[in-house]
């Protein structure tokens, strides 16, 4: 099996949370059904799958403040060789934070979004088709910047993630983030 029919596999499942998300993935089921690598950093038109991890500890969301985006994100990337999204997001998720530990809250996609990404670093506009994980660490002191990717680092309160993001699709994460924090606690 191809990693784009098992992605695609994955994503027959999938339950999106709003009408936006609906979008996004039926742009991920289009792209994997439609173009020949839907995985190549170098497929610009329409884009190409990245994956991103949503890391928690407690009532905490660690976000990084992008050197490149100068934006306050999530953990995340291109998928490299032969990668899964899921080992891409943990992978990115590590390099990015320096947390060595992270493991999956569940095994399964948690999130979808396709964004667009301004031209930069001799590439043209593109859009990012980004398959998002929720992940934990048992070690969040252990935490280190990465300053070639980022200006900052830091654990944030849920709402306060809300207003840093400032963005629809985060915050339909973080809701998600609080209803699965919500059934844990129930």
């Amino acid at each position: 099996m191809t990693r784009a029919s098992e992605l695609l596999e994955q994503l027959g499942t999938y339950v999106p949370a709003d009408a936006l998300e609906a979008l996004h993935h039926a742009s991920i089921i289009g792209l994997l059904s439609t173009t020949a690598a839907p995985f190549s950093r170098q497929q610009f038109t329409p884009g190409h799958i990245t994956a991103s991890c949503f890391i928690i500890e407690g009532d905490r969301l660690l976000l990084h403040h992008h050197k490149r985006l100068d934006r306050w994100l999530q953990m995340g990337g291109h998928v490299d060789g032969d990668e899964s999204p899921v080992q891409t997001a943990l992978r990115e998720g590590a390099e990015e934070s320096g947390l060595r530990d992270l493991e999956l809250v569940f095994d399964e996609v948690f999130d979808l979004d396709v964004h667009a990404i301004p031209a930069g670093k001799g590439e043209p506009d593109h859009r990012h088709f980004d398959v998002r994980f929720l992940a934990r660490t048992a070690f969040p002191e252990a935490i280190s910047i990465d300053p070639s990717e980022s200006n900052d680092l830091a654990w944030v309160a849920l709402d306060r993630a809300v207003a840093l993001m400032n963005e629809e699709a985060s915050t339909r994460v973080i809701r998600k983030i609080e209803r699965t924090r919500d059934r844990r606690h129930a």
